[in-house]
C-alpha cells in the first residue's frame, strides 16, 4: 500500500542511539542474541459474545468485556445517540486477558440487527470463530545486545524489534511493542544508556493487540533470555550476574532510562529467597540423577519487574440499603480474578461492615457514571484507593451527623474502623447502625456516598521465577518438573487470590513456551483454528507452582500494594525458556526459541541446532 511501503507501519525509537553505540564501542565485552516471541491465540474460557435490545429509543448492549465505558462511547458515536440513550453492561466474564478490552465489529452489528428487527438479538462466538477473529498476542522478533565493562557490569543495552500488527491497527496494537515494551526495557538493572528501535509491519493475519502483560512480558523475555546468554559467554553464574547488576536498594527512588520512577526494591533479597525456595543447591544432584536415566534437566531463572498500566484514577460509591446491607459500586470489571471478594473484604476491613452484608456491583454504565475498567493489573490498587477516599468522606459525614444527634463537638467523636465512639457517652454505633439512624431521621443524603481518587504514581511488582524442566532426548518432550515463584507484591489484601493470579499467569506462560503455536499459510489462512491443531496447556502439563510473598511495601499508595494480575506471565516466559536452553546447551544447542514443542526440540537435538564452534 502506498501509505505503508513494504507493509511497514512505523519505525519508532526511544533513547540515545549515538551514546549507546559509543558505549558498545568502549565495552570490554558485548553479547547479542536474536529472540523470537511466538504469536498466541488468547482462548479465554468463555468466548466473546453480546446481546442487544432497543427500548423506547434506548440501546442496551451487554457484552463480556473488561469495562463498559469504552464500548458505550463507541456505540454513542456509531449510532449518533446521546449518552443517556446507551446502556452497556458486563455480566460475569469468563476470562479477558486484554483481548476483551477492545471493540469488535459484532457489538455494532448485533446492535444494528436489533434496531432493524425490533427484537433482541444475541450472538455468541464458537471456538473456531474466536480463533479466527479475536486479537492475537505477542508475535515479534528482537535482536538484543548488552555491553559490559571488565567487571561484568552492564554499560549499555540495545534492542531492535520487528513486530507483527496483523492486517490493520488495533486499539493498542502499535503502543504495545513500543511505549509499553519500553516501560520495563532495562528491567531491574542499573543501566542508563539504552536504545530501543521498533518497526511495525502489517501482514495478512488477524490484528495483534493486548494479551496478558501487553508489552511487559515481551520486554522482560528479551532481556532475561539475553542475561542468561551473557552469563554463559562471560563465564559468570547467571544468578551472580544479575546480582552484580541489580539496582541497589540505596538508589531508590530510581528513575529508569525510559522514564519510570521505581519507588522501592530489594531485588537481591527476593532472589535469595527464591534460591532457598527452589532448592538451588540441590539442582546439581537432580541433574545428575536425570542424566543417569538418559534425560536432560535444565534450570531457568527470570527476574522480572512490571509497570502497572491503565487509568490511575477511579471512583467508588457506597450505598446503604433498607435491609441493613451495603452495596459498593466499582469502576473495574472482574474477569474471574475474584474482585467481588477482595473489594467486599477491603470495605469490611475499613468500615466494620460484615463482608457477607456487602454486595459488589460492577459493569453497568447506567449505575456507574465513570470507570477505568480492568487491564494493566490496575484493578485492586486503584479501586481500593478510591474506596479509601469514599470511606473517609462517609466517615466525616456520619461523624457530623452523630455530633448533631448526640449534641457533642465533632472532634469528640472518633471511628475505630468498627464503631463510632463519643467521649463521655456509652453510645458506640456501627456504620450500619448509623445508616439506620440516618434513614429514620429522613437523612437520605447520608445513605449514598461517592468519591474519586487518583494515584499519583505507579507501583512496580517484581520477583524471581525459577523453572526446572526435564527433556527426553528420544522424543523431544519437555516436562516442567518444578516451578518456584517469589514475588514482591507489596502488602497483600487477599493472599489466596494473589496466588491464584500467579498460578493462572504462569500457566499461560508455560502454554506459550511449550505448546501454543499459531500457523498461517502464505495466503493468511489460519491452519490452527481448533483445539485439534492448537495445543493449550492442560492440568497434566503443569507442575505444582510454589508461591511465596516477599513484600517490600510500595510508597506509591497508602496501602503499600502492588498490582499482581499479569506478573505470572511476565516472569514465566523467560524462566521456562532459559530452563529449556540450559537443558539443551550441553548437547550443542545454542539457539532455542519458543514454542518448545516435541518436534522442534527433537530436531534441535538431532542436527537442526546451531552447534558450538
Amino acid at each position: 500500500h502506498d501509505e505503508a511501503p513494504d507493509n511497514r507501519a512505523f519505525d519508532w525509537g526511544l533513547g540515545d542511539e549515538e551514546a549507546t553505540q559509543a558505549a558498545f564501542d568502549a565495552a570490554a565485552r558485548s553479547v547479542s542474541l536474536e529472540i523470537a516471541d511466538n504469536r498466541i491465540i488468547v482462548n479465554s474460557l468463555e468466548p466473546r459474545g453480546c446481546y442487544a435490545e432497543w427500548t423506547d429509543g434506548k440501546l442496551h448492549v451487554a457484552n463480556n468485556g473488561q469495562g463498559v465505558w469504552v464500548h458505550k462511547d463507541n456505540l454513542v458515536k456509531a449510532f449518533g445517540l446521546e449518552g443517556d440513550d446507551v446502556r452497556v453492561t458486563n455480566p460475569d466474564v469468563g476470562g479477558g486477558f486484554g483481548m476483551k478490552a477492545m471493540a469488535y465489529p459484532e457489538y455494532f452489528s448485533v446492535a444494528q440487527a436489533a434496531r432493524l428487527t425490533g427484537r433482541p438479538v444475541r450472538w455468541m462466538s464458537d471456538r473456531t470463530e474466536a480463533m479466527l477473529s479475536d486479537n492475537g498476542g505477542r508475535d515479534l522478533v528482537s535482536l538484543a545486545e548488552l555491553a559490559f565493562d571488565e567487571n561484568n557490569r552492564m554499560t549499555a543495552y540495545r534492542v531492535r524489534s520487528r513486530c507483527n500488527l496483523g492486517a490493520y491497527n488495533s486499539q493498542f496494537g502499535q503502543a504495545i511493542q513500543t511505549n509499553l515494551f519500553s516501560r520495563v526495557l532495562m528491567g531491574v538493572y542499573d543501566v542508563q544508556t539504552t536504545w530501543l528501535q521498533v518497526e511495525g509491519y502489517y501482514t495478512n493475519t488477524v490484528q495483534v493487540d493486548a494479551y496478558r502483560g501487553a508489552g511487559r512480558p515481551e520486554a522482560i523475555y528479551v532481556l532475561e533470555r539475553l542475561m542468561d546468554r551473557a552469563a554463559r559467554e562471560l563465564g559468570v553464574d547467571p544468578w551472580e550476574l544479575r546480582r552484580i547488576n541489580f539496582i541497589a536498594p540505596d538508589k531508590f527512588p530510581y528513575k529508569s532510562a525510559t522514564g519510570e520512577t521505581y519507588d522501592v526494591g530489594e531485588f537481591a533479597r527476593v532472589l535469595d529467597r527464591a534460591a532457598e525456595k527452589a532448592d538451588r543447591d540441590g539442582f546439581a544432584a537432580r541433574r545428575a540423577a536425570d542424566a543417569e536415566r538418559g534425560l536432560l534437566r535444565g534450570q531457568g531463572l527470570c527476574y522480572y519487574i512490571e509497570s502497572i498500566l491503565g487509568d490511575p484514577s477511579e471512583g467508588a460509591q457506597v450505598v446503604f440499603n433498607e435491609d441493613d446491607t451495603a452495596t459498593i459500586l466499582v469502576g473495574t470489571q472482574s474477569n474471574g480474578q475474584g474482585h467481588e471478594t477482595v473489594y467486599a473484604q477491603f470495605l469490611s476491613d475499613q468500615t466494620g461492615i460484615p463482608a457477607d452484608r456487602i454486595t459488589v456491583v460492577q459493569g453497568d454504565s447506567d449505575l456507574i457514571a465513570q470507570g477505568g475498567g480492568t487491564g494493566g493489573s490496575r484493578s485492586v490498587t486503584v479501586q481500593n484507593n478510591a474506596t479509601l477516599a469514599t470511606v473517609a468522606k462517609m466517615t466525616a459525614a456520619f461523624t457530623a451527623f452523630l455530633a448533631e444527634e448526640l449534641d457533642v463537638p465533632e472532634d469528640a467523636i472518633r471511628f475505630d474502623d468498627e464503631r463510632f465512639r463519643a467521649e463521655g457517652s456509652n453510645v458506640s454505633p456501627t456504620m450500619l447502625e448509623v445508616a439506620r439512624m440516618a434513614r429514620e431521621k429522613g437523612r437520605d443524603d447520608l445513605l449514598r456516598h461517592h468519591e474519586r481518587a487518583k494515584l499519583e504514581a505507579r507501583s512496580y511488582p517484581n520477583g524471581a521465577h525459577v523453572a526446572e524442566v526435564v527433556v527426553d532426548p528420544a522424543t523431544g518432550v519437555v516436562t516442567v518438573d518444578s516451578y518456584t515463584v517469589v514475588d514482591d507484591f507489596g502488602n497483600l489484601i487477599n493472599p489466596m487470590l494473589a496466588e491464584g493470579q500467579v498460578h493462572g499467569g504462569v500457566a499461560q506462560g508455560i502454554g506459550q513456551a511449550l505448546q501454543e503455536h499459531v500457523v498461517y499459510d502464505a495466503d493468511g489462512q489460519l491452519l490452527t483454528a481448533s483445539f485439534m491443531d492448537y495445543a493449550m496447556p492442560r492440568a497434566i502439563d503443569l507442575p505444582g507452582i510454589s508461591f511465596t510473598s516477599e513484600p517490600v511495601p510500595s510508597t506509591a499508595n497508602i496501602m503499600g500494594m502492588k498490582g499482581c494480575g499479569e506478573a505470572g506471565t511476565v516472569g514465566a516466559l523467560a524462566a521456562v525458556s532459559n530452563a529449556v536452553q540450559d537443558a539443551l546447551w550441553e548437547r550443542g544447542v545454542r539457539q532455542a526459541d519458543m514454542p518448545f514443542t516435541p518436534h522442534k526440540v527433537w530436531e534441535l537435538l538431532n542436527g537442526g541446532a546451531i552447534a558450538a564452534e
